[in-house]
Order: structure tokens, then sequence, then C-alpha cells
């Protein structure tokens, strides 16, 4: 199974940004759903945004405005741009696929390429 890498995270005060991408080890077909998650300590993995083949894109009410992914399917990498930083963005970021063109939805059990993630730490 083709895994992704994730890396840009780091540490950065409340109201900051960072970018944070992602490329495949392997490849990809071009065009499938991909998507953006996150974990807190002590809880559950949380979809962000997701992105179709199509490049229409979804996002999680928490970061809807604030967030903004994007794919640039000559590199096949996938980022994600977060701006108006809050604490509670803390988390270990992933990037994961699936095998539909389309995102029909945030289960994260049916995406693939769970990479090790990259940290992102905002601080009050």
């Amino acid at each position: 199974q083709v895994r992704l890498v994730e890396s840009g995270g780091g540490s950065v005060q409340a109201g900051g940004s960072l970018r944070v991408s992602c490329a495949p080890s392997g490849f990809i077909q071009s065009g499938s759903c991909m998507g953006w998650f996150r974990q807190a300590p002590g809880k559950g993995r949380e979809g962000v945004a997701l992105i179709d083949g199509d490049g229409i894109t979804e996002y999680s009410d928490s970061v809807r405005g604030r967030f903004s992914i994007s794919k640039d399917n000559a590199k096949n990498t996938l980022y994600l741009q977060m701006n108006s930083l809050r604490p509670e963005d803390t988390g270990m970021y992933y990037c994961a696929y699936r095998l539909n063109y389309r995102c029909p939805d945030w289960e994260s059990r049916w995406f693939l390429g769970w990479g090790q993630g990259t940290q992102v730490t905002v601080s009050s």
C-alpha cells in the first residue's frame, strides 16, 4: 500500500499560519479523493478537509473559513494552508486518500495511506 508522508508542521502562536504538505511514497491514481485529518491528545481522529478529483473541497465546521486544502497534480502533493490558528487546532495532522474520485463521506476507516503525521502546536 502506498504511504503518504506529511511535513511542514511546527509551533506557532494563536493567530498565526502554517502550511502542511503531503506526498505519496509511490503512485496514487490522479483524481483520488484526498483528505486531511487531525488527532489531539486524548481525542479521536477528526476530519478537517477533503478534496475530490475535480478539486471540489469540503471543510469541517471548526476550520471552515480559516483552512484551505489544495492539490498540485503535477507534483502529486496535497497541501493544507492553515490561517488564524487557535490553540484547539493543536494536534497531529495526517493526510490520506480513498479509492474514489468523489469524497462520499468523512469515514476515516475507508481512507488509505496513513503516514506518521506532522505535529501542529498552537500556543495562546
